[in-house]
């Protein structure tokens, strides 16, 4: 059965044996990352900090280094830091216990994965010999090219989640899991999310004291359940049926002016099983999920930009049912609009509003 890791709070539990056995025959993790063209240089530089000061904290408490860190390039890949870690093309890397694929810094992944096709079959290889792969954020793309995740669980970055999904239907996509982890593989969501892979990787193998003093070094919170609410709704256009692309953009316009999407697709001249079938092969959506995931993106905004009442804000996007608004804005971000407007409502507003309350 799958397992997916969306927080670490019982992550004892799941890794907990296979730490324990580790870590009384403790010998240094060989950790390999690919140098991918076209990678994100960030991505890159947070693998070499936080396994890096995994090793500090792990030497600073007496015991051996965890990670026996190195990098591994393609042809002309770029190696930054190769006088602090050792090198390796593909051909000549030695063996790995694990090996990290990075971010993309390109928005083509198709394009991203071309230019790396002849890491596919070398990653094939390695896991047939029994080494763990972990990709980070859209790295997945490339992870999911060598057919490694056909039917396991998977994720990455938010936005690019439906891209994936149309791209690798055989992978199990979960967009709001932070990590997941099956058959020693693993894939982590975007940005810092990607730190939750990594202190999965660091709890299984130095074990959760040196975890807690990573996270709190890096300040990062271990309790983030998903990643649905960092997520922006980014609609696919770039397809040949005008049809559709009408539809998109009456929607786009007149989102909270109609009342039922039935009302507005029998103006539309073509039959209601024929166009839904249409936008759902354009979109990858029906037209009322389409519907619903432009409401609430406006509805974000407000919230993020205003101090309107929540009551204001649904009226606002086309509903006039509170329940149902609230259901649906939990469906897509994970939060209530009022828990979202206090993650993510811009200070600015929250001190113009004190500033009137003194007057």
């Amino acid at each position: 059965m799958p397992v997916i890791i969306e927080i670490f709070e019982n992550s004892e539990n799941i890794f907990g044996l296979i730490c324990g056995k580790f870590l009384k025959n403790h010998s240094m993790v060989s950790l390999g990352i690919l140098l991918t063209r076209r990678h994100r240089l960030i991505s890159i530089a947070a693998m070499l900090d936080v396994f890096s000061s995994a090793n500090r904290f792990s030497i600073s408490m007496g015991k051996p280094a965890c990670f026996a860190i190195s990098l591994i390039k393609m042809g002309d890949a770029s190696a930054l830091l190769d006088d602090e870690y050792p090198v390796y093309s593909l051909n000549n890397a030695p063996a790995q216990s694990i090996i990290l694929i990075p971010a993309f810094a390109t928005e083509d992944l198709k394009a991203a994965i071309e230019l790396n096709s002849e890491v596919i079959p070398w990653l094939c290889q390695q896991y047939m010999k029994g080494t763990e792969i972990a990709s980070f954020c859209t790295g997945a793309f490339l992870l999911a090219a060598t057919g490694l995740l056909n039917d396991k669980p998977a994720t990455t970055h938010i936005n690019a989640a439906e891209v994936f999904s149309k791209t690798f239907p055989e992978v199990k996509i979960n967009s709001k899991a932070i990590t997941t982890f099956e058959s020693r593989i693993y894939t982590s969501g975007g940005a810092t999310n990607s730190f939750y892979l990594m202190f999965q990787i660091i709890e299984k193998y130095c074990g959760r004291e040196i975890l807690m003093k990573v996270a709190k070094y890096f300040a990062i919170d271990l309790n983030r359940k998903q990643q649905s609410y960092f997520s922006t709704f980014r609609p696919v256009t770039d397809h040949s049926d005008e049809l559709v692309k009408m539809v998109q953009q009456r929607m786009d316009a007149e989102y909270n002016e109609l009342s039922t999407v039935e009302e507005f697709l029998n103006e539309i001249p073509a039959s209601r099983r024929n166009l839904v079938r249409r936008f759902k092969g354009a979109t990858g959506l029906t037209p009322i999920e389409y519907l619903q995931r432009t409401r609430m993106e406006a509805a974000k905004k407000i919230l993020e930009n205003t101090n309107r009442t929540i009551l204001d804000v649904m009226l606002e996007v086309g509903y006039n049912d509170l329940k149902t608004f609230r259901l649906l804005f939990k469906k897509y971000t994970g939060l209530t609009p009022t828990e979202y407007r206090e993650k993510f409502m811009v200070k600015s507003v929250v001190r113009l509003e004190s500033l009137q309350g003194l007057n």
